[in-house]
């Protein structure tokens, strides 16, 4: 199956349709999503989507608090593009018809997050990026110039002439194609399923960072991984996300004893930011021997309900009630911060590739993306990218990154982990506690692993599992590699043998360029 088309985008979350938008004005889009067009991250996130639209807010403050996450790495370009952008944006959504919750007059109700210091984020219910990916989605099916192919996983990215000109697929009834474009967009998302605990849905698997760096592609800050502190964390239940939003509207965090603990850790408490929240929640879990919850007793029980329908749904499948019981949480692989890098307009080091979205790394979110910032992300440079698109092909115009070589050996022929095996590693020794033995173990262990599997992927290509682990081996081993590296504690970066940050050495982003 070779199909033509202008454009190719790959994935269908809210960077990548909100570009196909763009695009199918001017040219034929082919639009390829590996499961249901519908099934993203997008559609996972329930807090919001960020914008500088109340009266005591601004896109300066929006900037503070996106820089002060981040940790002393967000680059001030990109961030000031996505706070004096994204209002225009979110506005769009507004006037294409978002359901966002509205207050008495009419306007967007505005909840507030972690480490944000207004009410500046817009939502629906608890299901916000359900709803954005419904508009945006309504907006391009339908249209004449663009071909979706559903059910479809992209293998490899076609390059020739050191120029991207698209894209191998398999069908999920086994058939192999490609996609030949003028300008590919990675549009595909994270990489949570790298980790055996996560938030994120099984199709993310890193497929677009992986495809980039075994293309030649440079990858940045990939040590940087959020662990989401409050996930629901019930025997036998899924590991549900428990919303930041939660604690916006006044939840708190409880020992086994009934006390808040927060204050014991933070100035914020159990408004700090995601990456402080998730390691006070291990070190109070340390202290006391026992587990840790979250509390919205508290508060007015028909309000809980009303405004996280979804999450009360979720905790009573797990036989709790949202608005009177203590909800178990711990700690999961949430978000991305690093990704393939890109420019301010989503070229990448390959021309012709093009990425946005969580996939990519402008250094927007620096070590710690702030709450609520990831849908705008993707609705602000997916259609930055687009844009580009549909520009003369220019070099792309990268941050200066230090840049290093990897090489990865060819496989020797060993037995492959499966995917639990690698999962399980990465979150026992590259999770939310770090030390160099167990990132030299895991780096090790990993580069003969992807090594091995990219080439039995190469020779079975139809094989979805053989993918599968030959992408979450590839990301792994750089995700490793990229935190062994890095000797001092940023962020969400956080290692127990350096757990101090170290500007004078540190202070810069870190780019890697597989050499195969």
């Amino acid at each position: 199956m070779d199909i033509a088309g202008d454009f190719l985008v790959i994935g269908s979350g809210v960077a990548g349709l909100r570009a196909a938008i763009s695009l199918a004005d001017v040219g034929d889009v082919v639009l390829l999503t590996k499961a249901d067009p519908r099934e993203s991250n997008t559609g996972y996130a329930q807090g919001g989507i960020a914008a500088a639209l109340g009266a005591d807010d601004s896109p300066d403050l929006h900037a503070r608090d996106t820089t002060s996450a981040g940790d002393g790495l967000c680059v001030p370009a990109a961030v000031e593009v996505l706070v004096h952008e994204g209002p225009r944006y979110v506005q769009e959504l507004l006037d294409w018809g978002a359901a966002f919750d509205r207050d008495a007059n009419g306007r967007p109700s505005l909840g507030r997050e972690a480490a944000h210091s207004v009410r500046r984020v817009l939502h629906a219910r608890d299901a916000t990026g359900r709803e954005i990916a419904r508009l945006l989605w309504s907006r391009v099916s339908g249209r004449p110039r663009v071909r979706i192919i559903d059910d479809a996983r992209a293998t490899e990215l076609l390059i020739e002439g050191g120029e991207c000109v698209g894209a191998a697929f398999v069908s999920a009834a086994g058939v192999q194609g490609t996609v030949v474009a003028q300008r590919t967009l990675l549009a595909t998302g994270g990489a949570g399923q790298v980790f055996r605990e996560t938030t994120n849905p099984t199709i993310a698997t890193g497929d677009g960072i992986a495809m980039a760096a075994r293309a030649g592609g440079r990858v940045m800050d990939l040590e940087f991984v959020q662990f989401h502190p409050t996930v629901l964390n019930v025997e036998g239940s899924p590991r549900f996300l428990l919303s930041e939003a939660l604690r916006g509207e006044g939840a708190r965090l409880i020992n086994d004893a009934g006390e808040p603990f927060m204050e014991r850790y933070e100035p914020a408490a159990d408004l700090a930011s995601r990456d402080l929240v998730a390691r006070a929640i291990v070190r109070e879990v340390e202290r006391t021997g026992a587990p840790v919850y979250l509390s919205l007793a508290h508060l007015d029980s028909e309000f809980v309900r009303r405004r996280f329908p979804t999450i009360a749904r979720a905790t009573a499948q797990a036989g709790l009630d949202l608005a009177r019981d203590r909800i178990p949480v711990s700690p999961a692989a949430h978000y991305l911060m690093g990704g393939v890098e890109t420019d301010l307009d989503g070229r990448t080091s390959i021309a012709q590739l093009f990425a946005a979205g969580e996939v990519a790394c402008t250094g927007v979110h620096g070590a710690n993306r702030l709450a609520s910032n990831s849908l705008l992300e993707g609705l602000v440079f997916g259609a930055r990218a687009a844009a580009a698109m549909l520009q003369p092909s220019t070099p792309a115009a990268l941050a200066g990154a230090d840049v290093r070589e990897l090489r990865l050996p060819e496989g020797r022929g060993d037995a492959l982990p499966s995917a639990y095996e690698i999962r399980d590693l990465m979150w026992r020794a590259v999770g939310l506690l770090r030390t160099h033995a167990d990132l030299q173990r895991a780096s090790t262990a990993l580069e003969r692993a992807a090594g091995s599997a990219m080439i039995a992927a190469r020779r079975r290509p139809c094989d979805p599992e053989l993918g599968r682990v030959a992408n979450i081996a590839t990301v792994g081993w750089l995700i490793a590699t990229a935190a062994l590296r890095r000797t001092e504690s940023r962020g969400s970066h956080f290692r127990t043998d350096f757990p101090t940050r170290d500007d004078l050495n540190w202070r810069k982003h870190i780019s890697d360029r597989l050499q195969i």
